[in-house]
């Protein structure tokens, strides 16, 4: 067995050139297959983690899976507004621990404005209950104070000090800017990987300033001065959503029965693991897609090495026939071929993983920043050494068709083969 396999090294070295196309084949079909794979997995994982120990998101009478979108990801309008007073009412409850109201509708330049308190710096978690945290500045100590996420300052180019003006809606056109109340950057906050990274925070007295004189998104009137404005007794009258802390996890359900049947107003209360396992369950497809574009790189791959296989066993029709004349039995020949074939699969695994983990390293702080997304340099998961040991056995199988031609090849076949 020994010298067996060292005369499959041998045979190797002799084709090296062959051998080391086989091997990129197969080394970049891993890649792929194992790159696809943690992108799929770490995205969905990414998505689960956007919002965290949050129990509760009430928002008008709505789906859940809309509210989710535009109270978390920021996709998409309300169909309508929480009135004040129903805020109020819901703060008040007893099994209620915090809230974090949200107003949307403004933005930034194509970024999300999103209204709210300080509670939502102190509040609001994500990933594995991570709370927010600032790079640099803090939260809202003015009333035209404005807290960035790491992407806005990032792309924008903001620091610390600098001013900005916030547009009337999704489309910042000049027309509908509220030019006369800029704000300033006083957070900028560490990048999370969420929405919140692409959002620019306000006050929600600073939302009620900037559209006095507003009406159905279009300016009808004289706005507010920024002396006006402090000295105006500013309370918002309507609120697109509110994240919900309980003081125990066991009335989440009669929380949310209560919200559901308020009387004064229709609300939705949903609980985000939930809404965020129905959406991704709508998302199923383009995960079914991933998992086929793999299957099918890997395949590929293997085939090209048969192909590679298949060439070379024609030329070395003369060398089956020696080894067979010198003695080697069938299944001394099979065992040669397919040895090779695991060799260079194996080898192909091996290199494929330095090769993905190698290129992770480098580029995960730019696939962070621009897309969200942490890919981490942790040890392969069972599924994805599943999916390695069935390339290499894969692998084993593309052996045995060369060694099966190569055994149904005759003696005198091998000999009488015209040079």
């Amino acid at each position: 067995m020994i010298s067996l396999l060292g005369l499959a090294g041998q045979s190797l070295k002799n084709r090296r050139a062959t051998a080391l196309l086989s091997l990129l084949t197969v080394t970049i079909a891993v890649v792929l297959l194992l790159g696809v794979e943690k992108v799929r997995t770490q995205a969905k994982a990414s998505f689960a983690n956007t919002i965290s120990n949050t129990d509760l998101i009430v928002g008008a009478r709505s789906g859940p899976i809309n509210l989710l979108l535009y109270s978390v990801f920021r996709i998409g309008n309300a169909t309508n507004n929480i009135g004040w007073d129903s805020y109020q009412r819901l703060r008040e409850h007893p099994d209620v621990s915090w809230t974090i109201p949200i107003s949307l509708g403004d933005s930034h330049r194509g970024f999300r404005v999103v209204g709210t308190t300080n509670d939502y710096f102190d509040h609001y978690q994500y990933g594995q209950k991570q709370p927010l945290a600032f790079r640099q500045g803090g939260p809202f100590s003015g009333l035209f104070d404005t807290v960035i996420g790491a992407q806005v300052a990032r792309e924008l180019g903001y620091k610390m000090g600098d001013s900005l003006v916030i547009a009337h809606g999704l489309a910042d056109k000049g027309f509908n800017q509220h030019d006369n109340l800029p704000f300033t950057v006083t957070g900028i906050l560490a990048p999370t990987g969420t929405p919140v990274d692409r959002s620019v925070h306000v006050s929600l007295e600073a939302i009620e300033a900037i559209h006095v004189g507003w009406e159905s998104g279009a300016r009808l009137g004289q706005g507010l001065t920024q002396a006006q404005a402090q000295q105006r007794e500013l309370q918002p009258e309507q609120l697109t959503a509110v994240m919900v802390g309980l003081n125990s996890k066991i009335k989440t359900f009669a929380v949310q029965r209560w919200v559901n049947t308020y009387p004064r107003e229709p609300l939705t209360a949903i609980m985000p693991g939930i809404a965020l396992h129905e959406l991704w369950g709508m998302m199923r497809v383009g995960e079914q897609a991933l998992l086929v574009i793999s299957g099918f790189v890997a395949v590929a791959g293997l085939l090209g090495m048969l192909s590679s296989l298949l060439t070379s066993l024609n030329e070395r029709r003369r060398e089956m026939a020696i080894l067979r004349a010198m003695g080697a039995r069938p299944l001394h020949i099979i065992l040669l071929l397919v040895s090779e074939a695991v060799a260079i699969t194996l080898a192909g695994i091996v290199s494929g993983v330095f090769l993905l983990y190698g290129g992770l390293a480098l580029a995960q702080p730019y696939i962070l920043s621009e897309f969200g997304l942490f890919l981490p340099l942790d040890w392969p998961s069972s599924y994805e050494l599943s999916l390695m040991a069935g390339v290499l056995v894969a692998g084993f199988i593309v052996g045995l068709i060369p060694a099966w031609r190569a055994y149904r090849q005759a003696l005198a076949d091998g000999m009488t083969i015209k040079v």
